[in-house]
């Protein structure tokens, strides 16, 4: 019984007392209102605006902007690296009062010739960082004639769709010519497009033809997007006659299993992977059009 009651009267640890008034008013004197820290208050609108400002701002990359802008100074590196290296083992051998002949015996000599070795071998990484340049890649013009061809049997609302794909493609990508082949049939050609030798005006689609070649029949077996980044690599180019011969990138885009998309760009590597995934999703609002028309 002793034992228990002391449990019970036993004071509770500091810690663990409630807040006595006098604490509670010290605490109002300082500015904090009791429990302010466990109930803060939103941030405002304007607030919240800022904070998504300042999370869109793209990073700087003070070291990358550096570099692209002094990439001469950046290639030719090595090689003063390398030359003062080269230089100090010299001058460190002339002072040192060490002899001119190499000794395999010394220690001197064996770290001289090493360090003269990685010397020449900074140098010559500078000199193929210098002889060596990645190539500027930019538009072309495209060797052509303007041309707008429509199918017959298309409906307006099909028309419109079609058309403001087009808009869209030479708007937000590098996008300069578009076949749609749908039902076996071209129902658009749109842009630029390989000139006649005979009048000069620009070739017709042969759909059927068109369907007949490995281009075609490899993009709709496997009923996903065919990106030739650099279309002078492919022999499969010869398969495209309407296309300007200079074109530089090429997507072949499945719409459903019905036909198919043929943008030419006038860049190399132009249309980035958002553009890609974008035009497979034209593609499929595409399809739900030309299906019922």
């Amino acid at each position: 019984m002793e034992m228990t009651r002391s449990l019970t009267l036993a004071p509770l640890p500091a810690t663990l007392r409630p807040a006595s008034a006098a604490c509670r008013r010290r605490r109002r004197r300082r500015g904090l209102p009791f429990g302010a820290l466990f109930s803060p208050s939103p941030p405002s609108n304007q607030q919240q605006q800022e904070m998504h400002i300042r999370a869109l701002q793209p990073r700087q990359d003070w070291v990358g902007e550096w570099v692209r802008s002094n990439d001469t100074l950046v290639r030719g590196l090595p090689i003063l690296v390398g030359g003062a290296s080269l230089l100090a083992v010299l001058l460190n051998r002339a002072v040192s009062g060490i002899a001119a002949v190499a000794d395999a015996s010394s220690s001197q000599s064996r770290a001289d010739i090493l360090t003269l070795a990685l010397s020449v071998t900074d140098i010559l990484a500078g000199l193929v960082w210098l002889s060596i340049r990645p190539k500027s890649i930019s538009p072309v013009v495209p060797r052509g004639v303007e041309c707008k061809r429509v199918g017959t049997g298309v409906l307006d609302s099909a028309l419109r769709e079609l058309l403001w794909t087009w808009d869209s493609l030479t708007t937000a990508t590098c996008c300069k010519s578009l076949v749609v082949v749908y039902g076996g049939n071209c129902v658009l050609q749109i842009g630029v497009a390989a000139g006649s030798p005979e009048d000069g005006n620009a070739v017709m689609v042969d759909a059927q033809k068109f369907m007949q070649g490995s281009l075609y029949r490899s993009a709709m077996e496997s009923k996903k997007q065919s990106y030739l980044a650099n279309l002078a690599l492919y022999p499969g180019r010869t398969e495209l006659p309407f296309l300007p011969a200079n074109t530089q990138a090429l997507i072949l885009q499945p719409i459903g299993d019905k036909g198919i998309a043929v943008i030419g760009g006038d860049t190399i590597r132009g249309f980035t992977n958002l553009d890609q995934a974008w035009i497979a999703m034209i593609a499929d609002k595409l399809d739900a059009t030309l299906s019922k028309s």
